[in-house]
C-alpha cells in the first residue's frame, strides 16, 4: 500500500454543458485557475478535456497544445489528455491528441454503453493508441469501466509489453449507465483481476457513487479521481461550485486514513515520468 495518495481532479469532461453547469471550467483562463486551485488543494495529476470558444467538446490540436503549455506554465501538476473525447469523436482525431505532447494520456479498454450511447474502443484502435502513445513517450492511463476491460489490459501488455517508463497505471471508472456499477464490490472484484503488471491504480465513481468509491479505495490502497466530470454535486441538493471543493474532500478523507496527498514529483516517481 502507498504511503501517500494520488489526487487526480478530472475538471470539465466532455458530457455536461456551460449552460446547465455554468461553474463548469470550458475557457482556458477557467481551466487554468481551476488547475491552480487544485493543485494548491492536493491534486497532482489533472485530467484534461477541452472546449470551443462555443463551449462544446473539442479535440482541435492547436487548443490541445496551448492547453498543455498554459497548464505546464502555470503550474507543476502532472497533464494528462482525454482521448476518449466525446461519443461521437473519430478514432483518427483521438489518436491526433498525443500530437499535442502531454505527459500522459488517458486510454479506455474497451467498448462500453455509455448512457444512451456507445463509447467505442475496439481492441484494434485500443492498440494503435498504445503504440503511439508509447512512440511518443506519452504514458498511458488505462480506463476501465468494466471487468472485460480489465481482461482487455492484460491481452494488451501481453501482446504489446511495458507502456512507455514501464509503469502501468490505470483508473477503475464505475457508475457509468451501461457500465458496472459504482459499488465497492465492483470495484475490488475489478482490482483483484488486475493483471500483475499493474503497478498503481486509482478509482472513479460517477455521480452517487462517488464518497463509496473514494472510500473503498482508500481502504484497498488504490488512489483517487475526482472532479467535476464525474460528479456534480457536493451532496445531494448541494451542488459543487469548484473543482477545488471535491479535491480538498478527497485531501482531508486521505490524511484521515494515514494516506495523505502525493505532491507532483511523487505523482512523477510514481508514473515514471521522469
Amino acid at each position: 500500500m502507498s504511503a501517500s495518495t494520488l489526487i487526480t481532479v478530472a475538471t470539465t469532461g466532455a458530457e455536461s454543458t456551460k449552460q446547465d453547469v455554468p461553474a463548469l471550467p470550458t475557457t482556458l483562463e477557467e481551466l487554468v485557475e481551476t488547475a491552480q486551485r487544485c493543485e494548491a488543494a492536493g491534486a497532482a495529476l489533472i485530467h484534461v478535456h477541452v472546449r470551443d470558444a462555443d463551449h462544446r467538446p473539442s479535440l482541435d490540436v492547436a487548443r490541445l497544445r496551448d492547453t498543455v503549455a498554459a497548464l505546464r506554465e502555470a503550474t507543476d501538476l502532472v497533464v494528462q489528455l482525454s482521448t476518449g473525447g466525446a461519443v461521437t469523436d473519430s478514432f483518427e482525431a483521438r489518436l491526433a491528441v498525443l500530437d499535442a505532447e502531454p505527459d500522459s494520456c488517458s486510454l479506455t479498454c474497451g467498448t462500453t454503453n455509455f448512457g444512451d450511447d456507445v463509447f467505442l474502443n475496439p481492441y484494434p484502435f485500443m492498440r494503435d493508441l498504445y503504440l503511439k502513445a508509447r512512440e511518443r513517450r506519452v504514458v498511458p492511463e488505462f480506463e476501465l469501466f468494466d471487468l472485460g476491460h480489465v481482461h482487455a489490459l492484460g491481452r494488451l501488455l501481453r501482446e504489446c509489453g511495458l507502456p512507455h517508463g514501464g509503469a502501468v497505471h490505470c483508473d477503475v471508472v464505475l457508475g457509468v449507465p451501461g457500465a458496472a456499477p459504482a459499488t465497492p464490490e465492483s470495484l475490488l472484484a475489478c482490482v483483484a483481476a488486475l493483471p500483475p503488471e499493474v503497478t498503481s491504480w486509482s478509482a472513479t465513481g460517477v455521480g452517487r457513487g462517488h464518497l463509496p468509491i473514494m472510500a473503498t479505495a482508500l481502504a484497498a490502497g488504490g488512489h483517487l479521481r475526482v472532479g467535476m466530470e464525474d460528479n456534480l454535486l457536493l451532496a445531494r441538493g448541494v451542488p459543487v461550485e469548484h473543482n477545488a471543493q471535491l479535491v480538498e474532500r478527497a485531501a482531508r478523507l486521505a490524511e484521515l486514513m494515514q494516506r495523505p496527498a502525493m505532491s507532483t514529483s511523487q505523482a512523477r516517481e510514481l508514473l515514471h515520468l521522469g
